[in-house]
Order: structure tokens, then sequence, then C-alpha cells
């Protein structure tokens, strides 16, 4: 299938990402969320749907919420109710989803993503609190379905947009928009792979020009940014090849098979009254008052896009790089933490995207998970202003640096590459180059002055990489030129 933008046919996609938050414990039980405990060891009669439990309502779970729509801009409901969302499943044991339907607590509000070279806003229809259901594993018992309720009860946010993407691009950058906010606010980790980040796209096509929509279908199991992306291309071509061969696109809820690229019928779409959503009566409704409001957004962080703009406005850094050092908070603290003992700037970003990124990226962890503190780094880009070393040492002690506690200086001395800029040593060498090179130096008088580079290139081979270039430099051209 083509994933080229078809000339006749636009898509029209929305996507409901649900959020896991980082509360301690479930949206309406006193127990533990942590992630990876045994199966149905993080459970209450409450999470087993016991009758005569009552839910009590986790107080984090209406600020993490709260703290979600004030960084989205949107309009915080000063009153919301909760109800139940009944359905049959398994992992599901009360036969009902404790959500949010006509009051949500967040809503009408927007972000803004960027693709390729423009900038477009995303409507955030509305976000509402719920809990999760549990898990149901298919693929560990040939002959049953296993059920873990560890998940279930654990809070959820659902962050539902307006059905104003138009690409599979775009989607994606919308994901890594939310991604970034929730990790920006520490409300949740953003990791699609253990399911804290999870994402449902509904998606139709209607010809060019036309503003009705067109039958909408639902895609579910998409478990990466990637994935999301692939799937949005697949269904899109699917429903154009279907509508230009005459048939209809069915209303239904569709699987992403990320091994055979394709999707696969799971049901028939439910519309909102299939639920049949009626208040919770154990829950009374959620008041959000002035000073929550107040304390909430006192506490936010300066967000991603606020940041960026500041790296290039008061730092000086070209958009590119503003990005990429904003594109996770940690990283950024790290990159200004190193700031407070080095005001070299373009210096330790360019170390920070290159050697630090490569080493995250090599081993696959966070920078939260790096051991090379910021002061050591902020050490390294001295030795290296000052002169002591050269480009290509700096990269080999930064290597060592990550194994051995020894300051850089030390470390750079101990491997013998600390540059030697005495006049004493580095002439005769010079002086050398230059007798054993007549006809390079009377070119070079001659206008090839580009042979200064195969100068320098001879004197720091038979320093063996001692000599200071930039003193090298000074001196061969003093030499030649008089």
């Amino acid at each position: 299938m083509s994933t080229i933008a078809h000339e006749r046919f636009e898509a029209v996609i929305g996507l409901e990402v649900h959020a896991q938050l980082l509360t301690e414990s479930k949206a309406f039980a006193s127990v533990s969320t942590e992630f990876g405990g045994a199966p149905n060891t993080q459970i209450t009669p409450l999470c087993l749907g016991h009758p005569g439990t009552l839910p009590v309502l986790n107080e984090n779970h209406v600020r993490y919420s709260v703290r979600m729509g004030l960084a989205t801009h949107c309009k915080i409901a000063r009153k919301s109710i909760f109800a139940r969302k009944n359905y049959f499943y398994p992992d599901l044991p009360k036969g009902y989803q404790i959500s949010q339907y006509e009051t949500p607590i967040c809503f009408d509000g927007h972000i803004f993503i960027e693709v390729d070279d423009y900038e477009k806003r995303i409507g955030l229809t509305r976000i509402h609190m719920e809990e999760d259901a549990g898990k149901s594993i298919h693929d560990q018992d040939p002959n049953n379905t296993l059920v873990d309720l560890n998940r279930a009860g654990v809070p959820l946010i659902e962050i539902v947009s307006e059905p104003d993407i138009r690409t599979p691009a775009e989607a994606y950058a919308y994901l890594t928009k939310i991604k970034q906010i929730v990790q920006y606010l520490e409300i949740c980790d953003g990791n699609m792979e253990e399911g804290s980040l999870r994402c449902d796209a509904n998606i139709s096509v209607r010809p060019r020009g036309q503003e009705e929509f067109g039958t909408r279908t639902e895609l579910k199991n998409l478990n990466s940014f990637r994935n999301v992306e692939h799937a949005l291309e697949f269904e899109i071509e699917r429903q154009i090849e279907l509508i230009e061969s005459g048939g209809e696109v069915v209303q239904q809820t569709l699987l992403w098979d990320a091994n055979k690229m394709q999707t696969r019928q799971m049901r028939s779409k439910e519309e909102a009254h299939d639920y049949r959503y009626f208040p919770e009566p154990d829950i009374p409704p959620v008041v959000v008052t002035e000073q929550l409001l107040k304390n909430v957004q006192s506490s936010l962080p300066e967000m991603p896009d606020e940041r960026q703009k500041r790296f290039v406005d008061e730092l000086g850094l070209s958009e590119i790089d503003a990005v990429t050092l904003t594109q996770n908070r940690y990283l950024a603290d790290y990159f200004e933490e190193v700031l407070r003992h080095h005001s070299n700037v373009k210096a330790a970003a360019n170390l920070v995207m290159t050697e630090v990124l490569r080493v995250l990226n090599e081993k696959s962890i966070d920078i939260r998970d790096f051991t090379l503190e910021p002061a050591r780094l902020a050490d390294l880009i001295s030795l290296k202003e000052g002169d002591k070393i050269n480009s290509s040492a700096m990269q080999t002690i930064f290597n060592r640096m990550l194994e051995d506690e020894a300051s850089p200086e030390a470390l750079a001395d101990k491997m013998n590459l600390l540059q030697v800029s005495d006049t004493g040593f580095v002439e005769p060498i010079i002086n050398d180059v230059l007798q054993n090179h007549p006809d390079e130096v009377e070119r070079y008088k001659n206008g090839k002055k580009q042979l200064i580079g195969f100068f320098i290139g001879q004197v720091m081979q038979k320093s063996k990489g001692k000599a200071n270039p930039k003193q090298v430099r000074e001196l061969i051209v003093e030499k030649i030129d008089g």
C-alpha cells in the first residue's frame, strides 16, 4: 500500500490517549500501583468488585488531572462527576468502570505540534479521570486466558483530541508532544511498552473539500508511536481503496497486527449508549476549589515550549539545538546544571548532544541513570577551553570518565593527552617540519595558504598530539610570513 498523500481524499483522525498516573496508590483504593508485581498481589476487595465495598477518591488523581489540564490550556470544571461505564469483560470484575462522561474535569484545550516545516494547533475535546481495567493475558496458556488484576483501579486520565489531525506524521508529532508534557509534569512516565501510555485512534476519510466526516473505524492495540503511524497509513489506504472500488466503510473496532503490518476486526463499534452510563452513586461530585487551582498552577514547571524559547532567546542556541535539549525535562535539567559550572553554552550543548546522547542511546538508559555528574562534564569542557587538550583527547577522556572517577585533568595526564604549550618544546618541531618541506613552504608563500593544515598536521604527528594546534598555527604563520 502506498503512503503518499492522496489527491482526492483526506484523512480525519482523532486520538484517545490514556495516561497512567504516577500516584502511589490506586484511584479509589489504598493499594500500590507499582509496575511489575507478581500477578494478583496488588488488589483489594474493591478491586475485585466485592459487594459492600466503597470507593474513596485519591486526591492526587484530581491534582494530576488539573495539572495536565492547565498545561494544555484547558478550562477546568469547578464541579465534575464520576459515572459508571457498564460493560462485561473478564478483567473487569465489577462489570463497570468508574469514569467520567457528561462532565469531564478538563475540557476545551489545545496543544501545538510541529511537523516538517509547519506548526499546527490540535484541539483537546476533554481530559477526564477514570480507573484502569485489569489485564487479560492470552499467550501464556494454550487453552486459557489468564487475568491479572494488579492494574485494575490504577488511576488514568484520558486525553481526547478534536478530529484535527490529518496525517500519520501529525499523529506521531501529537503523541510525542503529549508524552513530553506528561513527563515534564511528572504525572506519567510515558512508557508505552509497559502500558502507562496507550493510544486508540479514530480514523475516517472523505473527499477533499467535503466538510462532512466519513464513517470512522477505531484502531486499538497500538503499543508504540511508530505502530500508530504505520496503522494509520494502512487504514487510510484501506478505506480509500474500499471507497474507490464501490464499497462502504463499516464502523468497527480494529486491532493492529504489528507483525503482519495490517488490521483485523475486533468487534463492531460501540456507541456511548451501549455502555449505559449513569452517575456513580458512591462518589460525591469532585469540587476544584480556588485554592487547589492556585496551588496546582504555582507548582507547574517551565513547559517544553517555553524552555525551548528561552534557550534560543537567552542562551543563543539554534532552534534545532534547543529542540534537542528540551525534548526531555531531565536532559534539559542536566544541560543547565553543566552551565552552572561552565559558561560556554555552545561547548556544553555540543558535548551533551553528541557524547552524552550517544551513551544514552547505546546503553538505552535515561539521563537520570547517567553516572557522569554535570560538574565533572563542565571540568572536561574547561580543560578543552583552556587549550590543555584537543578535541580528539576530549572524546577519549570523556569515555574514560564513564568508568573512572578521577578528574579530567588527572586522566589527561595519566593518559599522556595534555597539550604542551611550551615554545621550547614546539618550536624545534616546527623548524624541523619547515626545513624538511621547502617546496610546500614556497607554495605557501606564493598564495597556497591552505597548506597551513598540512604543516599543522605534520607538527601534531611529530609531537604525538601533545602540541597545542592553536599555538602551532600562530608560530608557523609567524615563521613563514615573517
